[in-house]
């Protein structure tokens, strides 16, 4: 095991021992080592007698801002956040420039999502896979290695931290075909030391770079807002949580709603059941739902492939707290994860668990999280009773199938991930839920569209595997449902300005009994529905904007609003806005004109981003009701 004070000693190490043709795997997500990478990938760039294969997923990279608006926006704020001496990634760099050289090629099986839109290259090398069949893949590629951050503890051990979930299978795997595999750790000294599986001797890396060169912040991702139908829909999902469970969420706003919701759930039960009281959801009251509404006692247990802010909250309140028997590593956990990725206050609670929270957290394997077929297969199943997983989707049609990361033309937005795996398991565990989120409709090109379709043109979900599907309209329960009864239910959860269009196709194609009309109390499936249910909520001050506070400063929050309102929209309803800013005060918005240095404009290109931004200032005070 040779280890490296620096991270030129660990490139030339690289370089000189791999020959011509480096293959490399890079963990998703924050494993990335973005310097010993880069510094690999320059390299190549010089010389081109050399090639490099990049197999990786989730290449983050601070987001780079399009407009003059955007960028007074993001400076200080990216710099405060992200640190001015950030490595962002140069092979992410070039493909987003299409300026990789023709000697380096990169494969991602998931993308941060919407990044590689209408981007040919990394279209045309993407590779589909489900989660737990990315090592198979690496082994079949015969990569040479893997590179990615480690945590190394003050007594000198060491920690796979954010990424034990492929390259522990891999490394089996390579060992088991007797083939060699080079383990390539690189320490980071606020990478958060975790036990579990993720703990690793020494001997287990072939290099271990130590070099205080290593020191930018990690990659922390800003908390998000929720706005009004992502609460309802959180709402919605918390009901089905089962006390004594198991519980799987991703990454997002809706996986944000829902923790916000089952927080009320546990702290505030008599509000909780005093809102659910408030919305008309009896159409959903079917005999084989199930619903609760009571504090958690016994608490649930959490076997996530991404752990996120999502757990701290759910741990610190007292409901994360339902601990199994691990068989493997012969301790009690509440929390199984394969990879983390999170907010820099949830970075900070990993770095400093308690002795018992530490102890019962294991970081290990993403075959062992998202499947069953596990030596102790029959103990997972036992483990993870009444289970729900959570994740969300873009679209679902009628016979239950949905599309969640590919659009109609064969772009790819994210990936499939480990959500298919989820699915697929939950249908072979007894009382468990699979759970599909999505708002009921999107906006595109200033024109509202159904997210609820009759055949989305790609499917990651089969209609086969559907179970249960929540918009802010209700929940739609179709596991084991004819064609037509899941049509029905689709449809009563569906907004109403495309209710009719939609049973339409389902009559002429013989789907659904002609004589079946939509119930009356689905009727009124619209926006103003939603805003009244919130306004009239409101008062019990549950649901605000940013429910686990914010990462920007009150001005910068209005702001990103502001900003975010003017993102998707026409030409002509730019000039609407525009045309409400020429009619209205600046003086409310003195410390949000001041922080994009517009209070004063210089020119008249500055007078016109200063009305525009009142405009959109104006139209939000008119639309939001959220605190």
């Amino acid at each position: 095991m040779n280890i490296f004070k620096s991270l030129q000693a660990a490139e030339e190490y690289i370089v000189s021992s791999f020959g011509k043709e480096l293959r490399f795997a890079i963990p998703l997500g924050l494993g990335k080592p973005n310097q010993l990478v880069n510094a690999v990938y320059e390299r190549v760039k010089r010389d081109s007698s050399l090639s490099l294969t990049l197999f990786t997923a989730l290449s983050l990279d601070i987001p780079q801002p399009k407009t003059d608006l955007e960028k007074r926006f993001t400076g200080d704020f990216f710099s405060r956040h992200f640190g001015d001496d950030y490595p962002r990634l140069g092979y992410l760099k070039d493909l987003k420039d299409k300026k990789v050289p023709a000697n380096i090629q990169i494969h991602e099986f998931y993308f941060q999502a919407g990044s590689m839109l209408a981007n040919p290259v990394a279209q045309q090398n993407y590779i589909s896979l489900n989660y737990t069949h990315v090592a198979q893949s690496i082994l079949d590629m015969k990569l040479d290695g893997v590179m990615q951050l480690i945590a190394k503890s003050s007594d000198g051990r060491y920690s796979l931290s954010c990424n034990p979930d492929l390259t522990l299978d891999v490394v089996e795997l390579y060992k088991n075909k007797n083939r060699p595999f080079k383990v390539i750790g690189v320490v980071h000294p606020d990478l958060p030391f975790l036990g579990g599986d993720a703990e690793v001797g020494a001997e287990f890396f072939d290099v271990i770079v130590d070099s205080n060169e290593v020191r930018h912040q990690l990659f922390a991702t800003p908390k998000n807002s929720i706005d009004e139908t992502e609460h309802l829909i959180g709402l919605h999902a918390s009901r089905l949580i089962k006390d004594d469970g198991t519980l799987q969420i991703g990454i997002g706003s809706l996986s944000d709603s829902l923790t916000a919701a089952t927080l009320v759930r546990h702290r505030d039960n008599a509000v909780y059941k005093k809102i659910l009281k408030s919305l008309d959801i009896s159409f959903i009251k079917l005999p084989e739902a199930e619903f609760y509404d009571d504090s958690f006692q016994t608490g649930i247990y959490g076997t996530s492939e991404m752990i996120m802010d999502g757990f701290m909250h759910l741990r610190t309140a007292g409901i994360l707290k339902r601990e199994i028997h691990d068989h493997d590593e012969n301790e009690r956990r509440y929390l199984h994860g394969a990879f983390f990725l999170g907010s820099k206050e949830f970075y900070e609670w990993l770095r400093g668990l308690s002795a018992d929270d530490f102890k019962g957290l294991s970081m290990t394997r993403v075959s062992k999280v998202n499947d069953l077929y596990d030596p102790h297969e029959m103990a997972l199943r036992r483990q993870r009773k009444n289970a729900r997983f959570f994740n969300s989707c873009m679209q679902v049609g009628l016979l239950g199938g949905a599309a969640s990361e590919t659009l109609q033309n064969g772009n790819v937005v994210s990936g499939v991930g480990g959500q298919f795996n989820f699915v697929a398991m939950s249908h072979e565990l007894p009382d468990s839920y699979s759970v599909l989120m999505m708002k009921s409709t999107r906006e595109k090109a200033g024109k509202r569209e159904s997210n609820i379709v009759w055949s989305p043109a790609q499917l990651t979900i089969p209609r086969h595997l559907r179970d249960v599907v929540i918009t802010e309209y209700g929940i739609a329960f179709l596991k084991g449902q004819s064609d037509s009864e899941c049509i029905k239910r689709l449809l009563m959860i569906t907004d109403s300005q495309f209710q009719d269009e939609l049973l339409e196709t389902a009559r002429k194609n013989g789907k659904v009994d002609p004589q079946w009309n939509i119930p009356e109390m689905a009727r009124t499936n619209t926006p103003h529905k939603i805003r009244g249910l919130i306004k009239e909520l409101a008062p019990e001050f549950v649901f605000k904007k940013f429910p686990f506070g914010s990462d920007f400063t009150e001005a910068e929050e209005k702001l990103q609003a502001a900003l975010l309102n003017l993102k998707d929209k026409t030409r002509l309803q730019l000039i609407k806005t525009l045309a409400v800013g020429f009619f209205a005060q600046k003086s409310a918005y003195i410390n949000e004109l001041e922080r994009m240095k517009l209070l004063s404009p210089q020119s008249f290109s500055e007078f016109i981003y200063q009305r525009i931004l009142v405009g959109s200032f104006k139209e939000l005070a008119h639309q939001s009701l959220l605190q």
